[in-house]
């Protein structure tokens, strides 16, 4: 079984309640808060630029070429559509970049993209990018489902944008290429003995990924 299909099915119940939150079920049928998106929205554009200096991260970590260029895609799918998506669908309720990089970060925001770097940090390229693969892998998975819903992709549905970026071919691309190098890596640094350690970095990011949610239904924590 590839690694994160191991780390997924050992952490299913969490899995479940990340990728299955109320805030996605509700995207997905169009009734979520528009207020609650936009909160969101600004946090998960913060959390981005975090994320991006954990793949800068995963660069230096690096051992070879083919790890660096692996991890340049995933800075760049970040940098270059990720945040753009983010500005865009923030101008629709007319915040500017300076204005949204002027929030402050949330608690949610500070506790999740904080642990991802100090794992990366403290461990090696492995560990980072098992902490990284639920949010990279999972709002593939999560985009893919929801664009399969009767309203998934409906014109009434104000959330269709967010949907469709992460159900395209292009981020599906990203994510599978996330998913190959994560076994690439596993296959020159995977123990046995190290899985507990690697389960419990997956389970924590897995676990911070649906608290990210609920911090979008709660519009601040």
């Amino acid at each position: 079984m590839k690694l994160f299909n191991r780390l997924k099915t050992d952490c299913a119940e969490d899995w479940k309640s990340y990728a299955e939150h109320e805030f996605v079920e509700k995207m997905g049928d169009g009734s979520l808060e528009k207020a609650s998106f936009q909160h969101y929205l600004v946090q998960d554009y913060l959390f981005l630029i975090q994320f991006a200096r954990a793949y800068a991260l995963a660069i230096y970590k690096s051992r070879n070429l083919t790890e660096m260029r692996g991890c340049l895609e995933g800075l760049k799918a970040i940098l270059d559509t990720e945040m753009q998506l983010h500005l865009k669908l923030c101008a629709e309720w007319g915040l500017n970049e300076d204005e949204i990089a002027k929030t402050p970060e949330a608690k949610s925001t500070i506790a999740y993209t904080r642990y991802v770097l100090e794992a990366g940090s403290a461990g090696d390229i492995l560990d980072l990018f098992v902490a990284l693969s639920p949010c990279m892998i999972g709002y593939a998975e999560i985009g893919e489902r929801l664009s399969k819903l009767p309203k998934g992709q409906s014109e009434d549905n104000p959330y269709t944008v967010w949907i469709s970026e992460y159900a395209s071919n292009e981020y599906q691309e990203v994510a599978q290429g996330a998913g190959d190098l994560l076994d690439t890596l596993a296959e020159t640094s995977f123990t046995e003995a190290r899985y507990p350690r690697l389960l419990e970095l997956f389970r924590q990011a897995t676990r911070l990924e649906a608290d990210f949610w609920t911090m979008g239904m709660e519009l601040s924590d």
